[in-house]
């Protein structure tokens, strides 16, 4: 089952919780007092980026009949709405560049490029998600109330259906996401005040209606008799940023090691242990600077659950210093190849898609659902998970 008791699981001492919590507010004060010009040139090479490629594609789309231009152009406008939604629309929305005081780019006043109403997503994303990250019963993202990723979620047959509920999610995962906090099971149920349901659904609605124009008819009209063909690029461009964003996220919350835990851990939670179930529950991929750009530097998950309002390309330096802490403290850090990543995820979806009864690992020791409990059999406690989990194996080979 899910971790309960964050530092027992962690094998780390109060002290050793709050020592690491302190260290990693000192390099937060470190990091905000050396933002500075260099930083706003990176934002607006990147807004430069985003609205070049934009043009670049609306221009090549208006020749879209010919396969060359239709390719340059659903090509420019997939990276444009990547780089749109993951670099700009989802890190200005945290709050990254508030510090600039510029009404354009402050998450106030920023609404992105996709279904999903800002309102709605800074609610389910930045309150909800950032804040009980991987809490089960409180994080929905938690499987997006969709897929079932943890065995403390009971069994149910509609989860024979997860393999392909999966590939629906990642074709319409901006849908997915815009509908994430409306809650509408709640609505139907009457358990959520429609005071609140109407309004919100009413906002989601205006917004899907000028993304479903603007994609589907305004710019499709714009280029006369070409409609159809730039119709196909518009949906072709919005598939690829969806796939590219389903798997960015699943990469950062559900391969192994990254951990869940119950509402009871939340009790008396200090800002070390918030900060250790940061750690503990994300997981990185590798990337270089091309990579970590496109992914919006959500390749590096683990830094951006620490510091989600710090800018996203201070992170690639962040994590060297995190790294250093993980070693510090022997804690795991865990990463790896985003295809390793996500064949990892994809195992944990498919399998959790049974009974489990045709599970073969353990509730409290199977790589997608861990606890503290998994360490009972071990002789002596370690100081740090890294070297427990070490000796837990080492004990598994001996006993084969």
């Amino acid at each position: 089952m899910a971790i309960t008791d964050v530092n027992a699981y962690a094998h780390l001492t109060e002290a050793d919780v709050e020592a690491l919590g302190a260290e990693l507010d000192a390099l937060r004060r470190e990091v905000e007092s050396d933002l500075g010009p260099r930083d706003v040139r990176y934002l607006h090479r990147t807004i430069l980026a985003h609205r070049a490629l934009e043009i670049i594609g609306r221009a090549a789309l208006l020749g879209s009949h010919r396969r060359s231009l239709w390719l340059l152009g659903t090509t420019a406008l997939s990276l444009s709405k990547i780089i749109e939604n993951m670099e700009l629309g989802h890190n200005v929305m945290h709050g990254q560049w508030d510090w600039m005081n510029d009404p354009e780019v402050h998450s106030t006043t920023w609404e992105w490029d996709m279904v999903c109403a800002a309102p709605h997503w800074k609610h389910s994303h930045n309150f909800i998600h950032h804040k009980y990250t991987n809490i089960v019963g409180l994080d929905d993202d938690v499987g997006y109330k969709v897929l079932r990723v943890t065995r403390d979620e009971p069994w149910q047959p509609k989860r024979l259906m997860q393999p392909l509920s999966n590939i629906v999610l990642a074709a319409t995962f901006e849908w997915g996401i815009a509908l994430h906090d409306l809650a509408l099971g709640e609505v139907i149920r009457g358990t959520k005040p429609k005071d609140i349901a109407y309004p919100q659904i009413k906002e989601f609605v205006r917004k899907a209606a000028r993304q479903l124009g603007k994609d589907y008819l305004l710019y499709p009209a714009l280029t006369g008799p070409n409609f159809k063909h730039t119709l196909t690029a518009n949906l072709t461009a919005n598939l690829v940023r969806n796939l590219w964003a389903y798997l960015v996220i699943f990469c950062g919350h559900f391969p192994d090691g990254a951990e869940k835990f119950t509402v009871e851990s939340l009790e008396n939670e200090t800002h070390g242990q918030w900060y250790l179930r940061q750690m503990l529950g994300t997981a990185n991929f590798d990337s270089g600077p091309a990579m970590a750009f496109l992914s919006g530097n959500l390749s590096y998950q683990i830094e951006h659950h620490l510091y989600p309002d710090l800018p996203s390309n201070r992170l690639p330096e962040i994590a060297v210093r995190v790294r250093e802490l993980c070693v510090k403290y022997d804690l795991p850090y865990t990463t790896g190849p985003m295809s390793v990543q996500y064949l990892q995820t994809l195992r944990t979806i498919n399998k959790l898609a049974l009974p489990d009864r045709f599970l073969t690992a353990t509730s409290d020791d199977a790589p997608e659902t861990a606890s503290e409990r998994r360490f009972a059999g071990l002789a002596k406690r370690s100081r740090g998970l890294k070297t427990a989990i070490a000796e837990l194996r080492a004990q598994k080979r001996r006993r084969r």
